[in-house]
């Protein structure tokens, strides 16, 4: 048994974590022993487990559980990349959200987490030619977790969305690897086009809570948007901007703003 934990942890470090974590937790609250051990102890791979619980999550009287779950399983078989992605995912939020110091808790307890995972599956759908069934999935994040991102929208690994309130991402937008936001952003179009009409977001971006970024403008890597701004025209790399409309108002202030998570705007020497 102690081998055969030993390779898991040797080859899905991510996976093991969560188990070891899983088991204490059922120790310290033994009234969430339930919850625990369906949602991650009785499932033999994170791609199971998070099959799980985006399907209880999102189950409905219009689609069932088991359906839900099918689907789920289906895509993470198909493209490995979802995992490995949610794997990003899990770290990205432990090392960034200050409330976060277990792997378990995005899994178990973070909306903006489950919301991106069940967007990952409705993209791989729409990929897959199956768009109403992709939008369906679209409906009921927006409904259970109050996030709205289309499901055609391309999201990179690493993401942290904080809180996740009013999460608004629209069809054309690409968000790049290691972006964190936070609630209340809108990654828009800015009228009725019906063509390439969306932001896209750089590797290591960091947007602070509120802001809103419209149309199909790029977002420089590792810069900062602050919070409350509207950007309307192009980032450059490594930059912060802020205001309404948004204006460069310095640099980033370090190598990676998305990890640092820092937001306070400094006056220059």
């Amino acid at each position: 048994m102690e081998k055969t934990r030993a390779k898991i942890a040797e080859l899905d470090p991510v996976w093991a974590r969560i188990e070891d974590e899983a088991e204490q937790a059922v120790i310290d609250e033994p009234l969430l022993g339930g919850l625990i051990h369906s949602t991650i102890l009785h499932h033999p791979t994170i791609e199971r487990a998070l099959s799980y619980r985006i399907s209880m999550k999102l189950a409905s009287g219009e689609m069932s559980e088991q359906l839900l779950r099918e689907i789920c399983d289906e895509a993470y078989a198909a493209d490995p990349h979802l995992s490995v992605a949610a794997r990003a995912d899990i770290v990205a939020v432990c090392e960034r959200d200050p409330a976060c110091n277990r792997f378990l808790q995005p899994l178990l307890f973070f909306k903006g987490f489950q919301a991106v995972q069940a967007h990952r599956v409705a993209n791989w759908l729409w990929r897959e030619g199956r768009k109403d069934l992709s939008y369906f999935l679209q409906m009921r994040v927006s409904e259970e977790f109050g996030v709205d991102i289309h499901p055609a929208a391309t999201i990179g690994k690493g993401i942290m969305i904080d809180h996740a309130h009013s999460i608004v991402i629209g069809e054309t937008a690409v968000v790049g690897d290691n972006v964190s936001m936070l609630h209340s952003v809108t990654l828009g179009g800015t009228g009725k086009e019906e063509e390439d009409r969306h932001p896209k977001i750089g590797d290591g971006v960091l947007i602070g809570a509120g802001a809103k970024v419209l149309g199909n403008i790029k977002v420089g890597n590792c810069s900062r948007i602050a919070a409350g701004s509207v950007v309307l025209s192009e980032v450059p790399a490594c930059t912060t901007v802020a205001g309404v409309p948004a204006k460069i108002v310095g640099e980033a202030g370090c190598a990676q703003p998305s990890i640092t998570m820092d937001q306070i705007l400094r006056a220059g020497p």
